[in-house]
């Protein structure tokens, strides 16, 4: 029997995650949940999965929390606590959205713990700390991103790392795939929200429609692979079948294909190095189908370009750029400034990153703050924008 911690429990990675435990109840036991603030929802889970300890980052939320769970069941509170929960279980699942992920990702790791990763943001802003963290006796790090996944996979099937030449993540192209600039002046927050295959929270769904998900993925790659940032490349798949590729020195290209669910990587984190035996994602291979690729349009999609490029400046630079694009998501889903204006503010803010190396917790924070201080300012320098269809 596994044992597993959800933290973030009540977003899409979290919801699905209890869907696979479900799925598998002889060999995986949820023992905590964790979310933010959603007590309601939370306190549903945990009356259906019964844990023996829930947490919420917001203190606030406890008394409404206790109300609804049944008894019997421990509460804890606060980002610190809800961070030592991922140190209960042999697997900690991270899904909590955001920079905030960090101290969950922290925890799990130096407490020796597999670490089911699908909080980016943690492992982009604090490369070099998360690191040294993996380095712990028993540290395991699963990727649960559907691309990073697929890598993982391929690269089992090579017995040796140096002969691996490329790392291809592939890109559905968002739902804003083939528009021009000027076509996307207008677009509105509702229609950035929808995703043409994948069911995401909003956040990383605006991510996706910029392809700042995309960047954000390949500073994690490199990250996560130990591959060079020339090595790495994105290509527009807009089927989502293919999950990614890696390449190797004898031109052999090794991909992991499924229908996009991504209840399967979640299900290959949690039984790594097994599999869980219930299929999410099957293809059905009588029915005809067809696979695209084609070049990302970085004129258009600038944010893929500005991740690469925090990413080769390395140091705090990616933490920079992941605060700074948190804020200027954030405005765009409020429906303060218009879609383009995220790719705008995020450029602005990288030109103004200070150099600071990326040596410690306190380092990283520090930059992190300092990078939604300078997309704050640099919001307030915009005109005013209001964009319909505003996320309340």
């Amino acid at each position: 029997m596994t044992t597993v911690a959800v933290l973030g429990s009540t977003g899409s990675i979290g919801t699905q995650t209890l869907d696979v435990a479900a799925s598998q109840p002889d060999e995986i036991e949820v023992v905590a949940l964790g979310a933010g603030r959603d007590a309601r929802l939370l306190a549903e889970q945990a009356n259906r999965v019964r844990p023996g300890v829930v947490g919420v980052a917001d203190p606030g939320a406890v008394a409404e929390l206790r109300e609804l769970l049944d008894p019997g069941i421990e509460v804890v509170a606060g980002i610190d606590e809800l961070a030592e929960l991922a140190t209960l279980a042999d697997v900690a699942v991270n899904g909590v959205v955001g920079f905030a992920g960090l101290p969950v990702t922290l925890a799990a790791l130096r407490a020796g713990r597999r670490l089911a990763l699908a909080n980016k943001e943690s492992l982009i802003a604090a490369g070099p700390v998360v690191r040294d963290a993996r380095s712990t006796p028993g540290a395991e790090l699963i990727p649960v991103d559907s691309e990073h996944c697929a890598i993982h996979q391929c690269l089992r099937a090579n017995d040796d790392d140096r002969r691996l030449d490329r790392v291809v993540l592939t890109a559905s192209g968002g739902p804003f795939r083939g528009r021009t600039t000027s076509e996307l002046e207008k677009v509105d927050v509702a229609e950035a929200l929808q995703h043409p295959t994948w069911s995401m929270g909003p956040k990383i769904t605006v991510d996706s429609s910029t392809l700042m998900n995309k960047g954000l993925e390949v500073i994690e790659a490199h990250e996560l692979f130990s591959v060079s940032y020339d090595r790495i490349d994105v290509v527009v798949h807009p089927q989502s079948i293919v999950h990614s590729m890696a390449e190797f020195s004898d031109g052999t290209t090794i991909a992991q294909l499924s229908m996009p669910d991504m209840r399967l990587p979640i299900g290959y984190a949690l039984a790594y190095p097994d599999r869980i035996t219930v299929a999410f994602g099957r293809m059905d291979w009588s029915m005809p189908m067809q696979l695209d690729f084609e070049p990302p349009d970085r004129a258009t999609f600038r944010c893929l370009d500005l991740a690469y490029a925090a990413g080769r400046l390395g140091a705090t630079a990616p933490a920079w750029l992941s605060a700074a694009n948190e804020v200027a998501v954030e405005a765009f889903l409020e429906g303060r400034i218009a879609w383009p204006s995220i790719a705008e503010v995020v450029a602005d803010a990288l030109d103004r990153w200070d150099g600071s190396p990326a040596g410690s917790v306190e380092a990283v924070l520090a930059a992190d703050e300092a990078g939604r201080r300078c997309a704050t300012e640099l919001l307030s320098q915009q005109p005013n924008q209001p964009v319909g269809g505003a996320v309340r």
